[in-house]
C-alpha cells in the first residue's frame, strides 16, 4: 500500500474514531504527500458513512437493551 492510500484510510478512520487531533494530523500528512483536497473530502465522506452506520447500529442495540434477546452463546454480555 502506498503512503497516499494509507493516509486517506487514516483520514476516514480518524472521523470514525472521533479523533480531531488525528484528523488534523492525517489531513496535513496527506497534503504533504500530494493528496488533493477532493481526495481528502472523499475519504472524509467514507469516514462519515462508517460513522453513520455505527451510530445506527448502536441506536438499534441500545433501544433493545431492556428487552434483550437471548445470546446464542448463553448468557451474553459482561458481568
Amino acid at each position: 500500500m502506498d503512503d497516499k492510500t494509507r493516509e486517506l484510510i487514516a483520514v476516514g478512520a480518524s472521523i470514525g474514531a472521533h479523533c480531531q487531533p488525528c484528523l488534523e494530523y492525517h489531513v496535513r500528512k496527506a497534503r504533504q504527500l500530494g493528496v488533493t483536497d477532493d481526495e481528502i473530502r472523499d475519504a472524509m465522506a467514507v469516514g462519515h458513512m462508517v460513522e453513520k452506520g455505527a451510530m445506527a447500529a448502536m441506536r438499534q442495540f441500545s433501544a433493545g437493551i431492556f428487552d434483550p434477546k437471548p445470546s446464542p452463546r448463553g448468557r451474553g454480555g459482561a458481568g
